[in-house]
């Protein structure tokens, strides 16, 4: 279903949802795609999206903050982190700053898996992006989301403050 091309006269609260109906339509399609493809032997999506958001990570997080950054409620995720430490591929500490506290990272296992189903999707992403959109549209729409986060993320920081 293709929006209709935005005339002069209608308003930024209209084409602002029809934009943002767009994208999520395009994300659910291209994750249908990439759900439906024999890349993820060895994890769900779900747990392919912990290990990629702990590995994006430049030191050991604690769940919250690993929450934040993935589509899972915090139960969820406090379970799925259950069964990834369980098998291996991510690893609990103590926080040093706080006792209570406890930290969250990929062990060896968990880089390994992470990085083997990691490329295959990379490939395909890259696939599905390509083929449809140019190089300056890549770009343009990497600045577009990254803006649309920027603002979400500082929002959310307001909001916890």
């Amino acid at each position: 279903m293709t929006p209709p091309t935005p005339t002069p006269e209608q308003s930024t609260t209209s084409l602002a949802n029809e934009a943002w109906e767009s994208l999520l339509l395009a994300h659910t399609s291209l994750m249908k795609r990439f759900i439906s493809e024999n890349i993820w032997m060895e994890l769900s999506i779900r747990e392919y999206d912990v290990l990629y958001t702990l590995s994006k990570c430049a030191e050991p997080v604690r769940l919250g903050d690993l929450q934040r950054n993935v589509l899972l409620s915090q139960p969820a995720l406090s379970r799925m982190v259950d069964r990834l430490v369980g098998r291996g591929l991510v690893q609990r500490q103590t926080d040093p700053t706080d006792a209570r506290g406890v930290l969250l990272s990929l062990s060896a296992d968990g880089v390994a898996a992470q990085r083997r189903v990691g490329r295959r999707h990379a490939r395909s992403v890259a696939n599905a992006m390509t083929t449809v959109l140019s190089r300056d549209q890549l770009i343009e729409l990497r600045a577009i989301c990254q803006a649309l986060a920027t603002q979400a993320d500082a929002q959310d920081r307001r909001s916890r403050s």
